[in-house]
């Protein structure tokens, strides 16, 4: 085979034409020369084009879609909190003194009524024998005073003293008689006083800390033991800025042990603070559980999930969502042309697995989720898992 040049033995198609139209008869084989001249252009093209590939017919790409349904669920906010009790209280001496005995600890349950703690009553005691001892004089004095207004008053009407003296003995026996009043209200004061060195617990309940130890100076008012009261007991939450602000009003919050999802209660919102937490810039929130479980101790860690309301649009895959010209967009099918055409749409939510459009996307719509990065405007595709 020789490259560049004829193969030995080939017939020229002029070497083809003159053997077969013979000298002289040109004009009489003008047809079958023209012929063939046509049928070798063809043998011609048929031989070149022969060498050309055919341009490649475009296959459907395959994709997985969903349809829009009519609306998008709300979200479920899950927030971590602590089993407190409804009512705590700090117990406290109404005056300062020696702390002599304690007689509770941390998770120790108190009863009405009960000695939690003991001052040195030795201050109170002697204050409450002198004015024993003042009201003991004054209730004397009293009753000399009395004693000499009888004898005035006799004296007067048998017109053997003055007015003068009466009425001096009439004065006497009033400001003594105020004298012994008052002496009475300081011995009170002083019993008083003296009970007030013995701390009592003013309603059941249990220890959950302290703040002094026998024999520490305390001041009046100082915590000596906080007490969890018997009763209701609430989930405390430090819930964000936001979700007060446009989460739903007196909502239902299911409670569930961190520890033991089994361990579950029904909770209402029924305080929350006014103001933020200067650290952390959240609002803390209590929730009354409604029949607590015994599971759910004081101190217990717990889970606390609420339902916001759904918001407007529709949800989607999060794996539906693509990008054109920076903004979101998505794949829409023409279910009638098998065609595919990007849209631009906006987001009003992202979750883990989904996203919300809160615009550009219709009821019944099919929306591609699988195979988004290799379409294009106008390509045909085949929906998988569909009847063809």
């Amino acid at each position: 085979m020789q490259f560049g040049g004829e193969a030995r033995g080939a017939v020229r198609p002029n070497q083809l034409l003159q053997a077969e139209i013979p000298f002289g008869s040109k004009r009489k084989a003008a047809p079958m020369f023209k012929s063939q001249i046509a049928a070798a252009a063809l043998i011609a093209a048929t031989i070149t084009g022969c060498n050309e590939a055919a341009p490649p017919t475009p296959e459907a790409r395959p994709v997985r879609t969903v349809t829009v349904q009519d609306a998008a669920q709300g979200e479920i906010v899950s927030l971590t909190g602590q089993v407190r009790a409804k009512d705590q209280a700090s117990l406290a001496f109404r005056l300062d003194g020696r702390m002599i005995e304690r007689r509770v600890n941390v998770g120790d349950r108190l009863t009405a009524g009960q000695v939690v703690a003991s001052l040195d009553p030795k201050i109170q005691q002697n204050a409450l024998r002198s004015a024993e001892a003042n009201l003991a004089s004054s209730q004397a004095l009293l009753t000399q005073v009395r004693l000499t207004f009888s004898r005035q008053q006799e004296l007067l009407k048998e017109g053997w003293t003055t007015r003068v003296n009466f009425e001096d003995a009439q004065q006497k026996l009033l400001t003594a008689q105020a004298q012994v009043d008052s002496v009475e209200a300081q011995v009170r004061t002083a019993r008083e006083q003296q009970n007030y060195t013995v701390l009592l617990a003013d309603a059941p309940g249990s220890v959950t800390s302290v703040g002094a130890e026998p024999g520490e100076v305390v001041r009046a008012g100082q915590m000596i033991v906080q007490v969890a009261r018997e009763g209701g007991r609430d989930a405390v939450f430090d819930v964000p800025e936001q979700l007060i602000r446009t989460g739903p009003r007196g909502p239902t919050v299911e409670i569930a042990l961190s520890e033991d999802a089994t361990v579950k209660a029904i909770g209402r919102v029924r305080e929350i603070s006014p103001q933020a937490d200067s650290a952390t810039r959240t609002f803390q929130v209590k929730v009354a559980i409604a029949d607590p479980p015994e599971g759910m101790r004081l101190g217990s860690t717990v889970i606390g999930r609420i339902k916001l309301p759904a918001p407007p649009g529709v949800e989607v895959p999060e794996s539906a969502l693509t990008e054109a010209d920076g903004h979101p967009a998505v794949w829409i099918v023409d279910p009638q042309m098998r065609t595919v055409s990007l849209r631009s749409v906006e987001v009003a939510r992202y979750d883990q697995a989904a996203v919300v459009i809160s615009k550009g996307l219709e009821t019944g719509e099919f929306v591609v989720t699988a195979g988004v990065q290799t379409l294009r405007p106008g390509q045909k595709v085949s929906i998988l898992g569909a009847a063809s």
